[in-house]
């Protein structure tokens, strides 16, 4: 389980952040300062850092400077938008920067792929009789190679990432299909269907009542 330390002096936000991040599995720590941060780095292990710029004490800029040695993955969290920042957070050393207000499945996916990146996150899953190697896009069920469609496997793996979230058809055509696919969100229906008739995945995959999808958490 991956390990992620949360600086974020407002405690809405920040429980925010914890709330989704426990939800699809990952282990958390919150702290609201630059200070404490940097006392929490020092003393405990931590695989990405989710680090706010407008902090107490210290700012993020300046913890991150001082931590940047370490090699610790870190994304910006800030409500300051202009270039200038972004190149700056960028610039020594960040990962990736994101704007407020965000929405959480956005920052999910940014974290999850700063993890890939460093190699900290599991390519493989295991789901009842199948394995399912994210990066190769491979499924296979009792041991046997499925073949899925592009769209059913990015839609799996979506819905594998953000497992225990409920997600709207608009998110998942957003995710999946892209801003300017054109249509129905009965389109992701039938690829739910499919999905579950292929994998067998029919108790898994649950439907939320006039809201989407959500994959049971895997544990």
């Amino acid at each position: 389980m991956e390990k992620i330390l949360i600086v974020e002096d407002d405690t809405d936000i920040s429980d925010l952040i914890q709330m989704n991040l426990s939800m699809v599995g990952y282990d958390t720590k919150q702290v609201y300062d630059g200070k404490q941060a940097l006392e929490h780095v020092e003393k405990e292990n931590f695989d990405l850092i989710v680090l706010d710029v407008m902090l107490p004490e210290i700012d993020g800029f300046s913890v991150m400077e001082r931590i940047r040695h370490t090699n610790l993955p870190v994304i910006f969290l800030t409500a300051k938008n202009s270039i200038s920042d972004r190149v700056r957070g960028l610039k020594i050393g960040a990962d990736d920067y994101i704007v407020k207000p965000f929405e959480c499945i956005e920052l999910l996916a940014r974290i999850e792929s700063v993890l890939r990146r460093y190699g900290k996150k599991n390519n493989y899953i295991l789901l009842k009789d199948l394995e399912i190697f994210l990066d190769d896009r491979v499924v296979k069920k009792s041991g046997k190679i499925i073949d899925l469609a592009c769209k059913e496997f990015e839609l799996l793996k979506l819905l594998i990432v953000n497992k225990g979230m409920s997600l709207t058809r608009e998110i998942i055509l957003e995710r999946v299909w892209g801003f300017d696919y054109l249509g129905e969100t009965r389109t992701v229906d039938m690829h739910i269907q499919k999905i579950r008739k292929k994998l067998d995945l029919f108790d898994e995959i649950k439907t939320i009542y006039k809201i989407g999808y959500r994959l049971e958490n895997l544990d």
